[in-house]
């Protein structure tokens, strides 16, 4: 099953915007346009802010930033904190788990400052989330227990409820932690019942079911998965007790009510066009008719299952879906069906496998960029409070003065002393600023606190990606992974600014750069499409070194795309230099659609640079979410 846990984040909203919620927006747009500026309009922002949280997070996010803006002007340190959470929900939408963080650090300071220790307890939550999302289990239990620690100080039952049932959801991810999980769902069980909170009993019971499912305990389950769909009548989460319920009734092989269960889940599922439940559903009809020895009739459901897996790309659904059929078709004694489907399970499987290494990639690549963010953030603040600290020396000097010329020309030299050494701090921090941010970028926010995002009409973006680099990294230690990354991203920064392209960030073993930014010029095309072919030599010269070597080695695909787009810092205390628009997604799909040591660019850059280079028209290529683009490969005269 999908839905394994229920984060308290998402408690506020629900997986789909339904009308009345739209009708909702347009009536908070027209109250939050007539609004005086006060925390009225603060609260009805961030009630927009929350509107959009998932359907579209930019949005939330924009919203939110609004909301603190004029919070601030207010003063309203509520308002503050608030808007600060919902910036962080916003950004954790868009998997900017980082920026989630930050902001949600700022909200708990500020509710801690206000003694909001509810505000407090939630953030810590919302902040173990995104470590459990990261697969790391420690620091989101770590997390947890303190949000547990400070609900049951204020004997606040919801915060309780919602901590205990996250703490179980972390330990039941191990089949040797079933029982702490147990321990901790059964805390949290009997507090929301008090507290007659319908979703919070639901979680609960369908995650105790959920476990004694898997250890084969199965009326201990069904009681657990009845007792959720009873808490969940009336909502969008009745399919999955449903399907669970189900799944049951097949192990018990009382298959008529196990098709009855089904049945109702996708009729409940197919009415709510919850697509992912509708294919689970689908899955457990087709199971159970298995088991039951009805196997025209399994087929049939497997086959209306894998359409909408395609359509959703849902992985985990396909495996189960290839591996039914070819269970099937091996009782059918249709060996090369059986065969076939054989085949496409072992490479989903594979998918799945590379999907989980990635994930444990990301979660280090987050950490690190998260502890990276914050000593850059730690040494810009300690230049600030150098400088308060010698305006307090310069002016005790000036007291000085009435108590002797001595006394003087002590604190003399302790001043010149501390310039020297403020000069100093100033400098590497101004160093440290432009490592992060673009010159103009810096010089703009030291002088006023802030920069402004930008429309730029013309800029040409770069994408690079290494082919195979799960299977890549499988064959080396983690020291050896990050150095050969490290040696070639240092390679690639070296060539960024060579041609003078701004470096936007790294994703994972991707790297996105884009030039005409944050200064717009007329050659950034070309730029772009020089710095390419540099990285693709240089990457070249390392594979065939490497072969000589016997050694594993990287290959690349790098993708260009020339369009408009939005320039700006993202976040408000941990600075990153950050560009969107739909020019970055098709400069993202011509990596995708390319070949290993080629330069795709699109038939947009072609028009540009088609003087300057040899390019070779591929026709009209298939790239996914954008249709059919012209795309060619360019190769330098």
């Amino acid at each position: 099953m999908r839905k394994k846990t229920f984060c308290f984040l998402l408690l506020f909203f629900p997986a789909s915007l339904c009308i009345a919620q739209q009708n909702s927006i347009d009536s908070l747009k027209k109250i939050v346009a007539s609004a005086k500026d006060d925390t009225f309009k603060v609260n009805t922002i961030n009630a927009l802010s929350k509107a959009y949280f998932s359907t579209k997070p930019s949005e939330s996010v924009r919203y939110a930033t609004e909301a603190k803006k004029l919070s601030e002007k207010l003063n309203f340190r509520k308002g503050i904190a608030m808007s600060y959470k919902n910036i962080g929900i916003g950004f954790y939408q868009q998997g900017k788990y980082a920026n989630a963080i930050s902001n949600w650090e700022q909200a708990k300071m500020v509710w801690d400052s206000l003694g909001d220790k509810v505000g407090v307890s939630n953030m810590l939550c919302n902040e173990g989330s995104v470590y459990f999302n990261q697969g790391d289990d420690a620091k989101a239990l770590e997390l947890y227990l303190k949000s547990l620690k400070i609900a049951e100080d204020i004997n606040d039952t919801l915060r309780m409820v919602t901590a205990l049932y996250n703490v179980g959801a972390v330990y039941s991810n191990k089949s040797n932690t079933f029982g702490k999980a147990k321990e901790y769902y059964l805390k949290a069980l009997p507090l929301a019942i008090l507290i007659k909170d319908d979703y919070s009993i639901g979680t609960v019971t369908v995650n105790l079911g959920e476990i004694y499912f898997k250890e084969k305990n199965y009326n201990t389950a069904l009681k657990y998965f009845e007792q959720s769909l009873k808490a969940y009548e009336g909502s969008e989460n009745i399919p999955y007790s449903l399907n669970y319920i189900g799944r049951v009734y097949e192990k018990r092989k009382d298959y008529k009510n196990a098709i009855i269960k089904h049945l109702r889940a996708y009729n409940i599922s197919k009415n709510l066009d919850a697509k992912l439940d509708m294919c689970i559903s689908l899955l457990g009809l087709a199971f159970t008719y298995q088991q039951k020895g009805d196997l025209n009739l399994a087929q049939s459901y497997y086959f209306q299952a894998k359409a909408i897996a395609d359509e959703l790309h849902a992985i985990t659904e396909l495996k189960q879906v290839y591996e039914g059929l070819a269970k099937n078709y091996a009782i059918l004694k249709d060996f090369e069906n059986a065969y076939n489907y054989q085949l496409l399970l072992l490479d989903i499987k594979d998918t799945l496998y590379n999907i989980d290494t990635d994930k444990k990639l990301q979660g280090l690549a987050f950490g690190f960029d998260l502890e990276k963010k914050q000593n850059q953030i730690n040494l810009l603040t300690k230049d600030f409070e150098i400088q308060r600290q010698i305006t307090e020396k310069q002016k005790l000097i000036r007291n000085g003065f009435m108590g002797g010329f001595a006394i003087v020309l002590l604190f003399a030299g302790v001043f010149l002393s501390q310039r020297n050494r403020i000069s100093k701090e100033k400098k590497r921090s101004d160093e440290l600023l432009l490592n992060i941010l673009p010159y103009e970028i810096a010089e703009e926010l030291k002088a006023k606190g802030s920069a402004d995002a930008k429309l730029i009409d013309e800029v040409t973006v770069l994408f690079t990606d290494f082919k195979g680099f799960t299977t890549y990294s499988e064959k080396l230690s983690p020291k050896e992974l990050v150095k050969d990354i490290h040696e070639c991203f240092s390679a690639f920064d070296q060539i960024m600014g060579k041609y003078r392209m701004e470096k936007i960030k790294t994703i994972g073993d991707s790297y996105m750069a884009a030039g005409g930014i944050p200064t717009p010029n007329d050659s950034h095309a070309v730029d772009a499409v020089n710095a390419a072919l540099e990285i693709s030599r240089f990457i070249e010269e390392g594979k065939a070194r490497k072969i000589s070597m016997g050694l594993p080695y990287f290959e690349i695909r790098i993708g260009i795309h020339t369009g408009a787009v939005v320039a700006g810092i993202v976040g408000i205390k941990k600075f990153a230099y950050d560009i969107w628009g739909d020019t970055v997604n098709t400069a993202s799909r011509m990596e995708s659609s390319g070949e290993p040591g080629k330069v795709n660019i699109s038939g947009t850059t072609y028009e540009i640079v088609k003087d300057k280079f040899n390019c070779f028209y591929r026709g009209k290529v298939q790239a996914k979410g954008k249709g059919e683009i012209d795309m060619y490969f360019v190769e330098q005269i």
